[in-house]
């Protein structure tokens, strides 16, 4: 999803979340700034459903939550608050949360042409001071492609990227699989459309 500036009042973070739980629409918090959420593209909401679904199967009675676009995280050490398309947590201290949880040890993000390089770099900064965060995804909308920044032993992060055909390993949550079922009816734009005789 899409994160846009507008005029908005100034909110602390106290009076963000509780105006928040009254709005229709989702809005991240960052740096006293508050920042509407817009829509994304069928691919991108499919493309997030494809991955909720691999998780939850994977993930079920592990006492793990999976979470979609509709779950805040907390940015640690801050009081800041976003929004990515899927979190994972494992954290004990996230079981009970309510408005938002704190302790992510996986993050998806869903990528668009327009937000790709704020997901890359912006966010994965903020996304990275987090000590439980031990993988964090970019999927591609416009071609079969995943980066995973994904943080080692000694608590660097590297990056590894996969395209068709590649088995993805996600060490965060212990799952492997194919790249193919993250796209799996996904129908990219320069394809050509399918003709039927009428």
């Amino acid at each position: 999803m899409i994160a846009a500036k507008e005029h908005f009042p100034q909110l602390t973070p106290a009076e963000y979340l509780d105006w928040e739980e009254q709005q229709e629409l989702r809005h991240e918090y960052l740096n006293g700034e508050v920042y509407a959420m817009t829509g994304g593209t069928m691919n991108h909401s499919q493309i997030a459903g494809n991955f909720i679904t691999l998780l939850n199967i994977h993930l079920r009675s592990s006492g793990c939550r999976v979470l979609n676009a509709d779950a805040k995280v907390q940015i640690a050490e801050s009081n800041d608050y976003v929004y990515p398309d899927v979190s994972v947590t494992c954290d004990e201290r996230d079981k009970t949360a309510t408005k938002f949880i704190s302790h992510p040890c996986l993050i998806v993000e869903v990528l668009s042409p327009s937000t790709a390089a704020y997901d890359r770099r912006d966010k994965f900064n903020f996304y990275r001071r987090s000590d439980s965060l031990q993988d964090y995804v970019l999927v591609d909308t416009q071609k079969i492609e995943i980066d995973i920044y994904s943080k080692n032993d000694r608590g660097r992060w590297e990056i590894l990227s996969y395209v068709a055909g590649d088995i993805i390993e996600l060490k965060s949550i212990d799952l492997t699989f194919s790249i193919d079922r993250v796209f799996e009816d996904i129908i990219f734009d320069s394809e050509p459309e399918i003709q039927t005789d009428t």
